[in-house]
């Protein structure tokens, strides 16, 4: 090993910005040796990480780290990352998730996304390992791996499926209104209110 790697180790790392740097640069060295010979079985190097933490003497920070080595970092605005299969458990986050919300709801508001995920994605399961950082600790405060016997996660699952039921249950079905020159239309609440989509344009003749 060169010398001169050992002392970049993250161990030495002086700001979180610095051990970002660090990944970036160590996911570069292994697209220099390994992508071509992926690309020559069929497979294009991709890579996502998320690198973060907290370095006494500053906040706690959080990056992104993408297949070409850059990274971009959280913001008061985009206060999380989410990598891998995002799609399903990503809604919840973009509802409840602000830079605010007490760590005890981040959590839970975790375990719900992954929860959607689970459900609808066959190529996710369980366990899931759980670490909860708080700031200023500078140690590991919380962490559990998660399976179907965790009482927590199992009650979880089942509230959270049962209130979306009843929420579902609760929206009115929709109301039509329609008249001769228009399309059928949604209207709102209000029994007298107008349809939510307007009237077609008459079709040119000829």
């Amino acid at each position: 090993m060169n010398p001169d790697d050992a002392k970049r180790s993250l161990w030495h790392a002086k700001t979180m910005f610095e051990a970002a740097r660090m990944v970036g640069d160590a996911v570069r060295k292994v697209h220099a040796r390994d992508a071509e010979m992926l690309k020559q079985l069929g497979i294009e190097f991709n890579v996502s990480l998320i690198c973060g933490g907290q370095i006494k003497g500053e906040a706690p920070r959080m990056f992104n780290v993408y297949s070409a080595g850059n990274f971009i970092e959280t913001t008061p605005e985009n206060c999380y990352f989410q990598i891998g299969e995002a799609k399903y458990g990503k809604p919840i986050l973009d509802r409840v998730l602000r830079r605010a919300t007490p760590l005890d709801e981040a959590v839970k508001s975790a375990l719900i996304s992954m929860d959607s995920t689970l459900k609808s994605n066959i190529s996710v399961g369980l366990l899931l390992d759980l670490l909860v950082y708080e700031t200023d600790a500078l140690k590991l405060t919380h962490f559990v791996s998660i399976d179907e016997k965790n009482e927590y996660f199992a009650m979880v699952r089942g509230l959270w499926a049962s209130k979306l039921r009843q929420a579902f249950a609760e929206i009115r079905d929709p109301v039509w209104e329609t008249g001769a020159g228009s399309v059928d239309g949604l209207k709102t609440l209000g029994a007298s209110a107008l349809p939510l989509l307007a009237v077609t344009p008459p079709l040119p003749r000829g």
